[in-house]
């Protein structure tokens, strides 16, 4: 039988020790009416005993007993609550994992009745390595909760194998709760904000992720902020609470978008044909067949802008992959595009010359200019003539430079 302090045996004995006054036939107060469970060692208690016989105390024997009673009971909770976690934890994993089987197994299913390629394939895996990831996920946060819920449960028992009245603690933690909840919404909006765009799979670890002012790749997630790195190293720690909106640009599979320029003068077909032809030679190079998902197409004359014709072309790629393509996409058009003999225009700039007496017309730099006075009087080269200085005084007429596109 688990001894311990019993308060309400305290009240009594003081209250009869106050009431029996001074003097020799006051009656002794011993530790039995105050500390209930303190009348002596059990039987067949070894240590109490021992310790009794070492100290001469029946106090240190009674507190002695009384340690190794709650040592004992505080050691199985601890054990029932690690064996708790250990079970809970497998179960979550288990129950996680035969859903995102499930999940697979009917994708697969639906892809059976279809000819899958390479890249269908390689498709098919990226989807069910998302699924995999996502149910991972959700399954540490059901663990998270889970731990937390029993370890709490487990340090009430303990504060009541010491004795510790448990009443006014609750209370305690009832009040503080309600603080925390006026003073903390905006934790609480984070940590619900973090739990509904994990279980709704908005974007996971690895994504490139727009979320207003930070951009990059999503390096962790927790329930109550993302983690981005941008293209710049900087790492942003963003609370989900203020997440508003979110863009992933790699969740399944991402897209290139390329918009290349040629001159008003060049054939648009034979143009399209070129950076079609580009495109092709990139998606079958070994290097780079596995970066596509589909064919690249050429989407068709996008603008008509002021100094050139647009032309777009769009590749579907796996998911993260669309920069380096765009990249490698840009310097291979711009090979065939050379090879082939077809302009990239570029803004060019006419300089025209206006003299100050506007009957005349203008006319471009170098064409029609007035002769020299200084050219028309220098002798021919080789002549021992020698050549005049130039007039002081200025010229009458100045040149007004303007720029026109």
């Amino acid at each position: 039988m688990i001894s311990r302090i019993s308060l309400d045996a305290v009240a009594p004995a003081l209250t009869r020790a106050l009431q029996e006054g001074d003097g020799e036939g006051e009656e002794e107060v011993v530790v039995e009416d105050v500390v209930e469970g303190f009348g002596g060692c059990d039987d067949g208690n070894g240590v109490c005993s021992w310790v009794l016989e070492q100290t001469g105390s029946q106090t240190a024997a009674d507190v002695t007993e009384f340690f190794l009673d709650n040592v004992l009971s505080i050691v199985m909770i601890l054990l029932v609550t690690l064996v708790a976690l250990f079970i809970i934890k497998r179960v979550v994993r288990r129950l996680m994992r035969r859903v995102a089987d499930g999940a697979i197994s009917i994708k697969e299913q639906q892809a059976e009745d279809e000819w899958l390629d390479s890249r269908k394939k390689a498709e098919l895996e990226q989807e069910s390595l998302r699924i995999h990831q996502r149910t991972d996920t959700l399954a540490a946060i059901v663990y998270s909760l889970a731990r937390v819920g029993v370890w709490t449960i487990a340090f009430i028992l303990v504060l009541g194998e010491l004795g510790i009245n448990l009443a006014p603690l609750l209370a305690g933690a009832g009040v503080v709760g309600v603080a925390l909840g006026f003073g903390a919404q905006k934790v609480v909006g984070d940590f619900l904000s973090g739990l509904f765009m994990i279980s709704e799979d908005q974007f996971g670890v690895g994504d490139v992720v727009d979320v207003g002012e930070a951009q990059g790749t999503v390096e962790r997630l927790t329930l109550r902020t993302t983690v981005l790195r941008d293209i710049y190293g900087t790492v942003w720690h963003v609370p989900n609470g203020v997440i508003e909106r979110v863009g992933n640009k790699s969740q399944h599979w991402s897209k290139a978008l390329l918009d290349v320029g040629v001159a008003y003068g060049t054939d648009v077909d034979r143009a399209s044909e070129v950076l079609l032809g580009a495109a092709h030679e990139l998606a079958v190079d070994p290097d780079w067949r596995d970066s596509f998902l589909d064919e690249p197409q050429v989407l068709g004359v996008e603008s008509l802008d002021a100094d050139a014709v647009t032309i777009r072309i769009s590749v579907r790629t796996r998911p993260a992959r669309q920069f380096d393509v765009q990249r490698e996409l840009n310097r291979r058009f711009k090979f065939a595009l050379d090879q082939a003999g077809i302009e990239i225009p570029f803004p060019q700039r006419t300089v025209w010359l206006r003299p100050d007496d506007d009957t005349d017309e203008p006319g471009p730099l170098g064409a029609d200019a007035p002769p020299d006075p200084a050219e028309a009087n220098r002798p021919p080269v080789g002549s021992d003539v020698p050549v005049a200085a130039p007039p002081s005084t200025p010229p009458e007429h100045g040149e007004d430079v303007t720029d026109e596109e």
